[in-house]
This record gives C-alpha cells, structure tokens and sequence, in this order.
C-alpha cells in the first residue's frame, strides 16, 4: 500500500529557502516528510504534532527499516537544538530582517512506535503555511531517493527558480545558506564534495536536469552558475495532463 506522504507537495516561503541553516540528510527527511503533512486548507498553529515513522522513512529513502531505525532517534535528537537564520519576512511582507530561531520546540521520539512526533516552533508557522506568494513547491518524491543534504538544499534553490532555468549565486553566499563555514574552504573541494555531488542527484532523482558553471572575479572563483530544466519525460507527462 502506498503511503499518502509519497505523492504530497511541500511548500516552503521562498524566505525559507533561502535562509542559513544545516540539517542533516536524516534531518531533512524528518522536516520535510513533517512538512509534507501541513494542510494547505487548514491554518496552522505551533501545537499540531507531526508524526514520522521509521517505515516511512525507510520507504521513501530506499534503505532497511532497521537501517532507519538507527538514524531516526540520533537525527531527532540534534534536530531539537538546530536553528535557522532567516533573513525575509515571509510572502515579501513587513519589514527585512535577520532572525535567529529553531525548527522546532518539541521532539518526541517514540523507541516502541520507531516514530518521531514533532511541533514546529511558532516563528516558523509563518513560512510554512498560509503562503500566498513567493513560495516554492516541489514532490516529496523529487527528494526522497537523494543521499546528500545538500542536493536537497540545491534542488530547493533551482525549483525556486523554475521558470526561469538559471540561477547565480555567489560563493560566499552559498557558503552562509549550507551553513559551511570551516568546511570546504577551497573550491576544489567545494567543488568535489558538494556542488559535483548535488547536481549529480538533481539531475539523477529529480523532474529536473542541471549543469554548472563557475564565474570568476579577478582570478577568484567568484560565482556559481546552475542552468536547468524540467527534463524531456517530464515535460512530456505535463503535456499529456493538460491535454487531459
């Protein structure tokens, strides 16, 4: 039987996107299946609890229930004191400014259930729900096969920007919304262990293909360049639904 999750759309404000924070891959698994639950016709408020089992988890990433077991209580755990900075109001509205906050303001991890329940904390129910513009949308499914947070980060950014088929950003910036700051330092290696690797799993597990380039400033590696597009099977599975 399938589970209703696989086939559900999470919606981020774009602000929510491009915030800095770094959660782990089983981290992000547990966030955005939680997401994937918000009701888009109901308000939300900071006292609904989100229920994530490890079945799921292990469903929709491919991997052994015993397997998923064994991450899901560590990553509930760091997830409880993980924050997020957030730099826009959410929908574009009031005034810009700098917000340090958490995800969440409770995590219940159930050992005989293999579950985690989990609030969001009440600063984050603004980005979350009731979003009427500059939002992103993408597939539970677009995401749930990849092995690296940042390919998820990555995919994020692009579907931002979906209609338009390219995005620049600087490095320095990148570095700040990843949250890599001691890590990667030289652009080989950010080069080698996270931008080589999340275009690889966008353009492997995603509706979407990327390619990459690099600016320079100077003799400085300066930007980074994505070109993307929905690929040719799903354009046509568009198609074929309008025509429908």
């Amino acid at each position: 039987m399938d589970n209703p999750l696989d086939n559900q759309l999470i919606y981020k404000s774009n602000a929510l996107v491009e915030a800095s924070y770094r959660l782990s891959l089983y981290e992000q698994r547990i966030v955005l299946a939680s997401i994937a639950q918000v009701r888009r016709d109901e308000l939300l408020t900071d006292q609904q609890l989100y229920t994530v089992s490890a079945q799921h988890i292990a469903k929709m990433a491919g991997i052994s229930v015993d397997r998923a077991y064994q991450h899901l209580k560590t990553a509930a755990e760091r997830l409880f004191r993980r924050e997020v900075t957030l730099h826009e109001s959410p929908n574009g509205k009031g005034v810009a400014k700098v917000q340090l906050t958490r995800w969440v303001q409770e995590v219940v991890y159930q050992k005989d259930q293999g579950t985690v329940a989990l609030r969001f904390s009440q600063p984050m129910i603004p980005y979350l729900s009731q979003l009427t513009e500059q939002f992103t949308k993408f597939g539970m499914q677009d995401v749930a096969k990849m092995t690296s947070a940042h390919a998820i980060r990555l995919y994020e950014l692009l579907c931002q920007w979906r209609d338009i088929g390219k995005r620049e950003v600087s490095v320095e910036w990148l570095r700040e919304a990843f949250q890599l700051e001691g890590r990667y330092d030289r652009i080989p290696d950010l080069k080698r262990w996270v931008i080589e690797p999340a275009v690889k799993q966008v353009n492997e597990h995603t509706p979407l293909w990327c390619k990459w380039d690099q600016r320079k400033t100077g003799r400085r590696v300066s930007h980074l360049v994505f070109t993307f597009g929905e690929n040719a099977v799903e354009k046509a599975g568009r198609k074929k639904r309008k025509e429908e």
